[in-house]
């Protein structure tokens, strides 16, 4: 009896030892183990997307491509794939599965010194807490704690919350976090629509994306994809006939791809990525799983970008060859030399090609492949004729042009140029060294359609649209005109146009003159725009006194600060196309402020709007029900920049630019348009905006570094060009809109040079629109000129000016108009 008793203190005494031991070890093991709680507020890294107005994706930016998919969204043949190939009893186990554990440590043993790579046996919840929580350290103690960890895990949430994490966190190959976005990357459509083979792929790839990549090893995928079906079979997921089917069907990967849309936006997105980065910072952008809706239209952006293009390689291709891209020093081995050189991406049409031989009338010539296959792939070869690439026969060579009478007195062999293939075969292209820009906008909300920065954005991401800061010239000159037009002066006020010398405040004295050089005498305010006439504005601007100029430059946002010399009312100032194309919006929406925007919406990962650009109230549009009730009204609360009455009539002068003036070409595309060159000092920036009530379109050229572009070039000759090849695509199918007048406006037949009354059809008679209080001038019209009047007219109105603002101009300047 005293031996057993022994032993049985003997048992307890190590029992309690042992107790201590394990409570000691426990204690060691959960020392600064991580909170487990911390998943309640899991919100993983999730892909910002970009759509345009129409809801196609146009881009997206993640430093994880995920997309978060509830648990309840996920279909059940889904996670019973998963559940087979990675976890069968993680609906019955605490976190951790002895079963699995036993069996993998019997395998691990009998395969002890094979060099196989041992088995871990870890069930889901293991997973979380080593992903989550834990390093990857393969030892017996991150181990320990890693089945701690998920026994505390599976105590504090449902099954369904942690399969929720696993399935929304695991890395699934080729860049695809989570089954929402592999299913995406593999498939090309969402997780419910994924077949039983597909969703058993999915759901192999976890252990080893990389070594079941379909394209680098596709027999094991197959295999390992069969092995997953087989397992789903035999836990009663799905039958035999179902299994047999999934086996038999083959990969069918379909990567995801972007909309075609989205192939000539770079330069809008890349605007609207800065601006999420600048409203949320960069680290929000990459994870915060934003939606955004932009104000992209594809159609029109496509069309801009083709429209942008034609005109830029057109005015590069009169001013002659430039010579090759690069030139191979040997044709042996030309095709593996062409493939190492990457083509202009965005700009798939044209296609790298090397000189192979060259004659008086023909040039062969041997194309770099395109594709995946580019470096092994054949490459074809192709003949340019020399009807076809007539405009390289003359080269610019050190600043001067030199004309070739053959082919081969212009490409040689081992010459790398751009080719684009046609309909009548094969032509030279060349990068054109001019750039330019193109923005559209709807004038009425200043949602921004699409946006052409440059000829190409792999080129250079600079875009000309929003970051060049270039002089407009002459397409500042409506705003000079809308200045006077507020104040009180009428399009048929009259202001000299001749010669004028003004001192500049350095003993030196400025004499601008009109583009043509020559003068017309006194004319009206619309004859002076029409025709863009200089002096006229530099008078015109004078008297108003250029605070008031400058300050309407500063109201419209063209600038934020304008100093006040005379030559900025010519344009000198410098600013962007965007902020020009707003500014003409404003007159082309009746004078209503607007704000350009490029999103419509942002919907956070949860679907909640966190900002919309549309302010406009309506208090009645939330109703629970139709009881009959009117219709709800949109509160438009935006100010007026512009008086309505003055907009109709800068806008009716504008017209007259297009019918009569300096742009007259673009009154072949035969609907309402008002429009305004814009050409600077040299011909270092072309400009044209124009307008319908609908839709305002700009467009600028001109070198990155300035530089003249040559005598004779305008805003009319380049730039409008490209504004009615865009139009043309913008106007389809669209019913022809026309201004109309604000109520309170009278109209009288009037002669447009002198500004007197007219009879209708009379040669120069048009009818012209006046606000209350003023009309044409009948005789004795009083001229804005630098020398003393003769009388005025006793009836200020008569002549175009209201009394008040005769008595102001009389006091102000001494009787000098």
């Amino acid at each position: 009896m005293k031996f057993i008793a022994n032993l049985l203190a003997t048992l307890i005494n190590l029992a309690t030892l042992l107790g201590v031991g394990l409570a000691f070890c426990a204690a060691a093991l959960t020392r600064d183990l991580p909170d487990h709680r911390a998943l309640a507020n899991w919100e993983p890294a999730v892909t910002t997307r970009l759509y345009a107005g129409d809801g196609a994706m146009i881009a997206q930016y993640a430093r994880e491509r995920r997309l978060f998919l509830p648990i309840g969204a996920i279909p059940a043949r889904v996670k019973q794939a998963f559940l087979s190939a990675e976890d069968k009893n993680f609906y019955l186990h605490p976190g951790i599965d002895l079963t699995s554990l036993a069996t993998a440590l019997w395998s691990n043993v009998a395969n002890y010194g094979s060099g196989r790579r041992m088995i871990g046996g870890s069930t889901i919840t293991q997973q979380i807490a080593k992903n989550f929580l834990l390093s990857s350290d393969r030892t017996v103690e991150r181990k320990l704690r890693e089945a701690i960890l998920s026994i505390r895990i599976d105590q504090t949430y449902s099954k369904d919350r942690i399969l929720e994490l696993y399935l929304n966190d695991i890395y699934l190959g080729l860049g695809a976090y989570g089954i929402a976005q592999a299913a995406l990357t593999y498939f090309d459509k969402p997780v419910d629509q994924l077949t039983v083979a597909e969703a058993a792929y999915l759901a192999a790839l976890p252990k080893a994306p990389n070594n079941y990549d379909p394209y680098r090893h596709p027999d094991r995928a197959v295999t390992r994809r069969d092995w997953v079906i087989e397992q789903m079979r035999r836990n009663g997921v799905i039958d035999r006939e179902v299994a047999a089917a999934a086996t038999a069907s083959p990969l069918s990967i379909k990567p995801k791809r972007l909309e075609t849309s989205a192939d000539k936006a770079d330069y809008f997105t890349e605007e609207v990525r800065r601006q999420l980065g600048t409203r949320y910072g960069e680290a929000a952008l990459y994870t915060a799983g934003l939606s955004v809706r932009t104000t992209l239209d594809p159609r029109l952006q496509q069309a801009a970008m083709r429209a942008l293009r034609k005109g830029l390689v057109g005015y590069d291709q009169a001013k002659g060859y430039r010579g090759p891209i690069t030139r191979l020093p040997s044709l042996e081995g030309w095709q593996q030399a062409l493939a190492k050189r990457q083509p202009l991406s965005d700009v798939p049409e044209w296609q790298l090609a090397v000189v192979l031989s060259a004659s008086n009338d023909k040039v062969e010539l041997g194309l770099r492949p395109s594709g995946p296959e580019t470096a092994t792939a054949a490459a074809d070869t192709a003949m340019i004729d020399r009807d076809d690439t007539a405009w390289a026969l003359c080269r610019l060579a050190e600043g001067k042009r030199r004309c070739a009478s053959s082919l081969n007195g212009v490409l040689q062999p081992g010459d790398v140029v751009y080719v684009e293939k046609q309909e009548t075969g094969y032509v030279l292209r060349q990068p054109p060294q001019v750039q330019g820009a193109l923005v559209s906008m709807d004038p009425n909300t200043g949602r921004v359609l699409a946006v052409a920065g440059g000829f190409s954005y792999a080129q250079s991401e600079f875009n000309r649209a929003t970051q060049a800061y270039r002089q407009p010239g002459s397409s500042f000159k409506p705003f000079v005109y809308a200045a006077a037009l507020d104040t009180g002066y009428a399009p048929t006020t009259l202001v000299m146009d001749a010669p004028i010398a003004i001192p500049d405040g350095t003993g030196k004295t400025w004499r601008p003159k009109n583009y043509d050089g020559r003068f017309s005498g006194p004319s009206t305010l619309r004859t002076g725009l029409e025709n863009s006439r200089n002096l006229m504005t530099v008078r015109l601007a004078r008297h108003l006194g250029m605070d008031l100029v400058a300050d309407y430059g500063k109201r419209f946002g063209i600038y934020d600060e304008l100093r006040t010399y005379l030559p900025m009312a010519l344009g000198a100032g410098e600013t962007t196309l965007l902020r020009l194309v707003s500014a003409y919006a404003v007159i082309a929406n009746g004078g209503k402020a607007i704000t350009p925007s490029m999103i419509d919406r942002i919907q956070d990962r949860y679907g909640r709007t966190i900002y919309r650009q549309d302010s406009r109230q309506c208090a009645d549009c939330n109703a629970l029900a139709w009881e009959n009730q009117e219709e709800p009204d949109l509160v438009d609360i935006r100010d007026y920049v512009l008086d309505p009455m003055t907009a109709y009539q800068i806008t009716s002068m504008m017209r007259g630019v297009v019918e009569r003036g300096t742009a007259r070409n673009v009154a072949t595309l035969g609907v309402p348009i008002a429009g305004k060159t814009g050409t600077t000092n040299d011909e270092k920036d072309v400009w044209f905006v124009g307008f319908t009530p609908n839709i305002v379109t700009g467009v600028f050229l001109g070198y990155d570094t300035p530089k003249p572009m040559g005598y004779g070039e305008t805003g009319g000759g380049l730039a409008a060009p490209i504004f009615i090849d865009f139009m043309k695509v913008a106007l389809q199918g669209k019913p022809a809109a026309d201004f109309h007048p604000p109520p309170g406006m009278s109209f009288q037949t009037v002669d447009r040079k002198t500004g007197r009354p007219a009879q209708d059809g009379a040669q120069g008679a048009i009818l012209e629109a006046f606000k209350p209080g003023t009309g044409p001038c009948d005789g004795g019209c009083a001229v804005i000129d630098d020398k003393e009047m003769a009388e005025l007219p006793a009836n200020g109105a008569d002549q175009g000016l209201t009394p008040e603002l005769r008595q102001k101009l009389l006091s102000n300047t001494g009787g000098l108009y």
